[in-house]
């Protein structure tokens, strides 16, 4: 198949990682791909050097003409058998010009929000596919009245040669960090923001320190809630055994320091990629039993659910895998075989083509 994918956003989140890793994926199962992107954008350089080819254009809004002029020549020049589009404000020019050309169009949603009535009424009628990335996702837009026959699953892909563990990168960052070989670091990596419950996460955590001399801490990432954060570290008494960094364009050095990975989230999560992230690299996790998030994980196999926001719950789920070394070991090797066959770009690729030539 021929697959143009549009992605002119300039952002850098798990949107775009997802359009990159799946535009790639499909390349490397055999069909021919190209993307129209926004030059010197995340996207743009995670394509370059890829064997994507690539066409550059902007849409600022649905009527952005230099958006719709660049989709409309690199149609002319690639025909594509299909259109692949992953930001709502390129929905309806991509609906347009597909169905002038008579190509076929699949559209990602990638956040749980309503759309507008009338995106919501047409968009998943224009589009072939319309494509969330969970089951908890699906229910809600099923619940919002869109038609279960108009809404397929694909999970989030990862690239297991990024993703992976690291003997020697483990011991660089942990030496990096000052951490003893005793030491257990349970880390957060993503969004500060309120609704991600760090906050609960960090009383937790504390509280699991006042029991457990050899308990670190790694928070990883920038948000609303950083200054809270750093008040309840800084009140806790055991402000020593945390380090707060900056988000950084490559958290495999913390991945690697880390050995418990904490996914606390209290607002709606609709998968949670961070925790197949840590998966893939041998980390254990902790997930808040919310929204798609236990889609991620086997849970008692690959990592443990916790009930979202109660402290107690997760001083507890710290406790216990923290303090068992042997449950680590088997929750690691489990999780890097479940996320191989469940998220792996190889298998999300072959899902996606037996989606797509689906009739």
């Amino acid at each position: 198949m021929k697959l143009l994918f549009v992605g002119t956003h300039n952002g850098g989140g798990g949107t775009e990682s997802h359009f990159v890793t799946l535009a790639k994926a499909m390349l490397a199962a055999g069909h021919e791909v190209a993307a129209v992107v926004r030059p010197n954008s995340p996207i743009h350089a995670g394509l370059l050097d890829s064997g994507v080819q690539l066409y550059f254009g902007v849409f600022k809004n649905a009527f952005d003409p230099r958006g719709t002029i660049a989709v409309w020549r690199a149609c002319s020049k690639f025909h594509p058998d299909w259109v692949i589009g992953s930001f709502s404000k390129e929905y309806w020019p991509l609906a347009i010009i597909s169905r002038l050309r008579g190509i076929k169009l699949a559209l990602f949603k990638h956040m749980d929000y309503p759309l507008r009535p009338a995106t919501h009424f047409f968009i998943p009628r224009l589009a072939q596919r319309f494509i969330v990335i969970s089951n908890f996702m699906r229910d809600n837009f099923i619940a919002r009245g869109i038609d279960p026959a108009r809404i397929q699953i694909l999970y989030n892909p990862l690239d297991l040669e990024y993703f992976k563990s690291d003997a020697q990168l483990r011991k660089t960052s942990r030496e990096h960090f000052g951490y003893a070989d005793d030491d257990v670091v349970i880390g957060f990596i993503g969004a500060m923001h309120p609704d991600k419950g760090m906050l609960p996460l960090c009383d937790a955590i504390n509280q699991a320190m006042q029991l457990m001399p050899n308990l670190k801490a790694i928070w990883v990432g920038d948000g609303l809630a950083v200054a809270d954060l750093n008040t309840t570290i800084h009140d806790s008494g055991f402000a020593n055994r945390h380090i707060w960094h900056t988000w950084v364009k490559d958290v495999r050095p913390y991945y690697a320091a880390i050995d418990i990975l904490a996914v606390p989230t209290i607002g709606r999560e609709t998968f949670g990629r961070v925790s197949i992230e840590a998966q893939a690299v041998g980390v254990p996790v902790l997930c808040s039993n919310n929204g798609g998030l236990p889609e991620t994980i086997l849970s008692d196999v690959t990592g443990k659910l916790v009930p979202a926001g109660e402290v107690v719950a997760w001083r507890e789920a710290i406790l216990q895998l923290a303090g068992d070394k042997q449950l680590r070991k088997r929750l690691q090797h489990k999780g890097r075989e479940w996320v191989k066959e469940k998220f792996s770009s190889s298998a999300i690729a072959k899902e996606f083509t037996s989606l797509l030539e689906t009739s």
